[in-house]
Formats: structure tokens, C-alpha cells, sequence
């Protein structure tokens, strides 16, 4: 469907009714067994399961309310991660170790209970195993050793093997879906070609993206062969971690909306779009979501790529953005970050308002980036309670 078309259908989302169940509605059916039964009847889901809510949202299937998890969920603002942090301050270390993966990925899950979980890792774990030496040092972030600039130097470059590579990512998958035992979708994740590129050519987190534009610009077959080599990498990573156990997986693009239209439909969207022709064929039934901050310019552009889901950021009006995408594809997203700063009748507010404008068809409720550091715990469970409670 055209998103001329879609702009007359999206109207119809307006009159929905939202309703909440109150957490005094969820204190009277723990002390009342007659009343618990009534409510355990219309949940979505049992805890046996076939299929998590997220799943059959995806599609497209009729649920009864949206599934919701939120982006570093599991992460900086949690005091048990923090404790977590003083015994092991190495990012790489937490990052790279089965059992602390499991249980950092699992500490949101069992305080509230999300409809997505998503493996604790980083778009960079896959460097190491491909020649390209790194490391991520708190309060620099991701810092490359050797930035790749020459032909030779991407020639060094070496496709990623992800079982020989990251055995503890595929192990750590595997415990994630026996914990969770389909009450929720096991999230994947892997960083797009042009974030990754970007990253490495300039060495690490950027402002201005010079080295990276400097290369695309006067050395552009560099660029794509370094690009290529991503792709086919990252289209093993996500094949592998399908293999493992991930129900979805979500690709990070980060940094590419720092090109303009012209240059991402050169630099991004061909690769990008290979990814998602490569995995389909393998994995046809995977959902694959994309993300990329700031995409208000290159919105309808993402769809383009062949992925499951767009996840918008905030600056993207929900209303505005499902006119623009068409309803071929869901729809993440687009709590800004900072709501949950707010009150908690603020944040009721604007969970309401988002979902009443994605409508009930293909919608993940999630915010529009990553969870800030120093976000209130209890504001964070509230966002988890009214979002649950939600009904269409």
C-alpha cells in the first residue's frame, strides 16, 4: 500500500479505545483466587506459550494489547548492574563471559518482566574476530587500535566466524531461551555495515564522521570493500544467532543517518538490504528489526531494505511516521528517553498517546533510544506496568 493510501487508513487509529488495569486491580487478584482466575484468562498468553506476544505482533496477528520492551534495557541505569559493574570493570569482560551475560541480560526480565529480551553484548563484539583489534574504556567508550584508512589495510580484514569467534554469544542465547521459557522473545542484535565502518575508520565514537566521509568520498571502493566484508559477516552473526536460539534480531544503523539520502541509498541501504535478502533465505520466519537514530529523513527509505520492523526514534512523530512507512511494515518505538525522567502520571500520559497513535496493528511499544543513565528503577517498572496493562 502507497503512504497515500495508508494516510487515509491511519485516521481510523485515533478513535481507539485504550483501556488500563490499575496496580489495585493487580493487588486484588493476588489476595482473591477467584478473581486471579478471572484475570489469568485474559492475559495473551499462558507461561507455556507456543509463541511470545512480540512474535505474533510482528505479523501482524490480532493481540490484545502492544508487546513492550525498551532499548538498553538491560544496562547503566539498574543498580544490580552497577554492583555488577565494581566486580568487573571491563566492559569486554562483562560482555564476554556466558554466565555474566545471562545474568545481566536477565536482570530487567525478572523485575519487569518485558516481552522482549535482548542479549547483553555490543555492536562491537564481532571486531576481534575479524582482525580488528579494539577495546571500550569507560568514560571514552569504543576506541580501535589500528583505524583502517588503505586497500591493504582492509584486506587484512577478516570475515567473521561467529562460532569460533564468539562461542559465548551462541551459549549465552541458548540458556536466554530455556530462562525464559517463551513467556518472551529472545532478542539478537548486530550493528549495521556503515555503523560499523564508521566506528572503525574513525577509531572509535565520532562528532563529525570526517574519516569515514573523507574515505567514502575520495576513496569510495576502500569504503565498499570494507563494507562488504561487514555484510557478509554480520549476515553469518545474525544466522548464528538465530541458530542459538534469538526470535528476532535487531540491526543497529546507527551513525547512517549522518549521510545524506544520496549516500545512504550508496554507503547503507544496498548492504543492509543484502542482509536481509541473505538471512530470509535461511531464516524466512525471523523478524528482523532496524534501527537508526535521527531517521526522520530517511523514513521511507527503511522499508526499502526488506526488514520486519522500523524502530523510530522520538523525534518522529508516531502518527506521522506509521503515514509515512505504510502498514507493510511494524512499528518500534518512540517513547523519548527523557519521559521517564518525568512524573509518573507524565509517563502514563505519553505511553497512552504513542500507542494511540501507532494503532493496534504491528506495533512493539518501546521508547526511541536507549534507557539514560540515572533513569529512576521505579519509573522504569511504572512504564513496564501501565504498558502491560494496556488493553485495545
Amino acid at each position: 500500500m502507497s503512504a497515500i493510501h495508508h494516510l487515509s487508513s491511519v485516521s481510523s487509529f485515533s478513535p481507539i479505545s485504550i483501556s488500563f488495569r490499575t496496580k489495585s486491580t493487580y493487588s486484588h487478584s493476588q489476595s482473591n483466587p477467584k478473581f486471579r482466575c478471572a484475570i489469568a484468562v485474559a492475559e495473551p498468553k499462558a507461561i507455556s506459550a507456543s509463541e511470545p506476544l512480540l512474535l505474533s505482533a510482528v505479523r501482524g496477528e490480532n493481540v490484545e494489547r502492544p508487546p513492550v520492551w525498551l532499548m538498553r534495557q538491560a544496562g547503566r541505569y539498574m543498580k544490580s548492574y552497577q554492583t555488577i559493574c565494581e566486580k568487573y570493570p571491563s566492559f569486554r569482560d562483562r560482555s564476554e563471559n556466558v554466565d555474566l551475560v545471562v545474568e545481566i541480560s536477565l536482570q530487567p526480565w525478572k523485575v519487569f518482566r518485558p516481552d522482549g529480551v535482548i542479549l547483553f553484548s555490543d555492536i562491537l563484539t564481532p571486531l576481534s574476530g575479524m582482525n580488528i583489534p579494539f577495546d571500550i574504556v569507560k568514560g571514552k567508550g569504543p576506541i580501535i587500535f589500528d583505524p583502517p584508512s588503505t586497500t591493504a589495510d582492509v584486506e587484512q580484514v577478516r570475515e567473521f566466524i561467529p562460532e569460533e569467534s564468539v562461542p559465548y554469544v551462541g551459549e549465552a542465547l541458548k540458556i536466554l531461551r530455556k530462562e525464559v521459557n517463551n513467556e518472551a522473545a529472545v532478542l539478537g542484535f548486530v550493528g549495521a555495515p556503515f555503523t560499523l565502518a564508521s566506528y572503525v575508520v574513525e577509531g572509535g565514537s565520532s562528532k563529525n564522521f570526517t574519516k569515514i566521509k573523507r574515505l567514502a568520498f575520495s576513496q569510495p571502493k576502500v569504503l565498499h570493500a570494507l563494507l562488504q566484508k561487514f555484510a557478509t559477516s554480520m549476515i553469518k552473526y545474525i544466522q548464528y544467532q538465530a541458530d542459538n536460539g534469538a526470535q528476532a534480531v535487531q540491526i543497529f544503523d546507527s551513525w547512517a543517518t549522518e549521510l545524506s539520502p544520496e549516500d545512504f541509498e550508496e554507503f547503507s541501504m544496498p548492504y543492509l538490504k543484502q542482509i536481509v535478502d541473505s538471512v530470509k533465505q535461511t531464516h524466512p520466519t525471523l523478524p528482523l528489526i532496524l534501527y537508526a537514530s535521527g531517521s526522520g529523513g530517511l523514513l521511507e527509505r527503511l522499508p526499502l531494505t526488506g526488514v520486519d520492523v522500523v524502530s523510530l526514534d522520538w523525534t518522529v512523530d508516531m502518527a506521522d511516521g506509521r503515514r509515512r512507512l505504510g502498514t507493510d511494515v511494524a512499528v518500534q518505538g518512540n517513547v523519548d528517553p527523557g519521559v521517564l525522567f518525568g512524573s509518573k502520571d507524565f509517563i502514563t500520559s505519553r505511553i497512552h498517546s504513542t500507542v494511540k497513535k501507532a494503532g493496534k496493528h504491528k506495533h512493539i511499544l518501546n521508547l526511541g533510544h536507549g534507557i539514560k543513565v540515572g533513569t529512576p528503577e521505579e519509573n522504569v517498572a511504572h512504564f513496564f506496568e501501565v504498558s502491560k496493562a494496556i488493553r485495545y
